[in-house]
């Protein structure tokens, strides 16, 4: 698989909308055996899917050739949707928009779902499904000093670099940081930032940050070696209301995770790692971040 440097780790978001202190991550306020919906039924209709996605975020969703070739698009976000559609002998079609357009494309119609986190205030709008990935947050620093940081405490004043919506973002200014926002950047930006002290340091996801470092080793930036905090979760995100689609592709991830499909699709994107199921570190959990 080709590493592309000019794909953008912002968190899938993840990311992004990602980190739950509830670690579980579901909503099962929406189940009802005999429950139907609109969208459900809009769907079946229209035999597709429309989900929502970025094209940028490797390796959540990203394009391997030609940009805007669908038949390019993967990453391990992608192929989780692709595998629920075919699951529910449904086509998947892909709609691509930064992340700071997600949730207001899900609220219009315009998608049928996306891949994210759940928030508190998202969670009173839209429904989630029961995770998909699980992971949580680390900063990159620069590896001569740690950019001045032991601790995270340790970022008040500094600078960070992120997307102006991310819950990483919301934790560097929990600690008093000053956030440098991007817009779709791509991953070179961020990290160069951070080694030529525009930036300190950047919060992102574990395993993504570490697969972007690995396309930048002429930079003398690490990741933080003894910080690990924040549990995040990744699911599938629909119309609040869409009781029947939720319960059809929670039974479907619940079938993924029995046969092993989701630990296949971890393994290709995540260099083996089975990003399924919960990590066994240790987790600093931060209080008022939800």
């Amino acid at each position: 698989m080709e590493h592309l440097k000019s794909l953008s780790f912002i968190l899938l978001l993840a990311v992004i909308l990602s980190a739950c202190n509830n670690v579980d991550g579901s909503d099962t306020s929406n189940s009802d055996d005999n429950n139907t919906d609109e969208k459900w039924e809009e769907i079946q209709d229209a035999g597709e899917i429309v989900v929502g996605t970025a094209g940028t975020l490797f390796p959540a969703s990203y394009y391997e050739g030609e940009a805007g070739n669908e038949d390019q698009l993967t990453g391990y976000d992608v192929e989780v949707a692709r595998e629920i559609g075919e699951r529910l002998d449904l086509e998947i079609k892909f709609e691509i928009m930064d992340f700071d357009s997600m949730l207001t494309a899900l609220d219009t119609g315009r998608v049928d779902m996306i891949l994210a986190g759940p928030r508190e205030e998202s969670r009173e709008k839209f429904g989630f499904s029961d995770p998909v990935k699980y992971s949580y947050s680390t900063m990159v620093v620069r590896s001569d000093d740690h950019s001045g940081i032991e601790t995270l405490e340790d970022i008040e004043g500094k600078k960070a670099g992120g997307a102006a919506t991310t819950v990483y973002s919301d934790i560097s200014r929990e600690f008093g940081a000053e956030v440098i926002t991007y817009g779709n950047a791509p991953n070179e930006a961020y990290l160069k930032d951070v080694n030529n002290g525009r930036t300190d340091f950047v919060i992102n996801d574990y395993y993504l940050q570490s697969l972007a470092l690995t396309e930048f080793p002429e930079l003398d930036i690490e990741l933080h070696p003894d910080l690990r905090f924040h549990s995040t979760t990744n699911n599938v995100v629909m119309d609040k209301e869409a009781d029947e689609f939720l319960e059809n592709v929670n039974e479907i991830i619940a079938d993924m995770k029995e046969d092993g499909t989701l630990t296949e699709i971890s393994a290709d994107f995540f260099e083996g790692n089975d990003v399924s199921k919960e990590p066994e570190e240790d987790i600093i959990e931060i209080e008022g971040i939800e």
